[in-house]
């Protein structure tokens, strides 16, 4: 495709993920496109059927790809320091790849009383995101190079650092800062620990990213970060407070580069703008 075909459909995107209706329809994927259970479900019963698919999803059965899935973004995220712009589509084709196994692996799950379950909206609204990774890796927004850094650009760090960690005890659902985790937990093959990793990466380079992938990336951190807050903190706060802390940085991060993506253009270096 020729570069100036890509250049207008980089401007279409742009347009297209800043309408308020695309939005809407986007955030209502998790919310209209009901999951489906092999075994059927009172509609009554959706909330539990999204809990018992997660709970017992395919990602608790591939245990032996974890270390993996967390030393790849580590080395991933040194070599950006080191080698800059010759990676950069590296890191989206990474990102791309994990956003669909994170809509595979915790969309899907097989459960006594339901059988097969598929989180449908979840598992759409994912693979969009991973498809927006995708064409940045073919546009090559993405600008790594140095530059002078406002203190704005540092804040989601730690708690991307945090949320990649995930000092969680999943045994019985409480604190547990064993660095161990570091390298060997699940939080590299989930959406809500891996989101805020990546968009604290395009923070720190903004404005000199890929708007459209910053925007969509955000937007899907908003919405399930938002279903994550209801379940923690209202539906089972006894059990579930502190697994409902480390999420915080999925809603507080996805918030923040939602907002900054609509920064007025002239904010922005033109360059990155078509």
């Amino acid at each position: 495709m020729k570069k100036e075909n890509l250049k207008k459909i980089q401007r279409k995107l742009e347009w297209l993920t800043g309408r308020w209706w695309f939005i809407l329809v986007f955030v209502l994927l998790g919310f209209i496109l009901p999951p489906y259970a092999s075994k059927g479900y009172e509609y009554s019963e959706t909330g539990k059927v999204i809990q018992y698919i997660l709970g017992n999803s395919l990602l608790h059965d591939v245990s032996s790809l974890y270390p993996i899935f967390k030393i790849l973004p580590v080395l991933l995220i040194i070599s950006i320091f080191f080698f800059r712009n010759r990676v950069t589509r590296l890191f989206s084709i990474y990102a791309g790849i994990t956003y669909i196994l994170f809509a595979f692996l915790q969309g899907i799950g097989i459960t006594e009383e339901y059988g097969l379950g598929i989180i449908t909206g979840d598992i759409i609204m994912l693979l969009i995101v991973a498809a927006f990774w995708f064409w940045e890796a073919k546009m090559g927004k993405n600008d790594f190079t140095p530059k002078k850094f406002s203190i704005w650009n540092y804040w989601p760090l730690p708690f991307a650092f945090l949320a990649f960690w995930f000092p969680l005890n999943l045994e019985t659902i409480k604190p547990d800062f064993n660095p161990i985790y570091l390298f060997t937990n699940l939080a590299g093959l989930t959406f809500c620990m891996m989101t805020p990793v990546y968009l604290a990466i395009l923070i720190l380079y903004y404005p000199k990213v890929n708007i459209p992938t910053l925007r969509i990336t955000a937007l899907s951190g908003i919405s399930i970060g938002f279903w994550n807050m209801v379940v923690n903190f209202l539906i089972k706060p006894d059990i579930l407070w502190w697994n409902g802390v480390l999420h915080l940085p999925l809603v507080f991060i996805s918030i923040y580069a939602f907002i900054l993506s609509f920064r007025k253009p002239q904010l922005v270096d033109a360059k990155y703008l078509i």
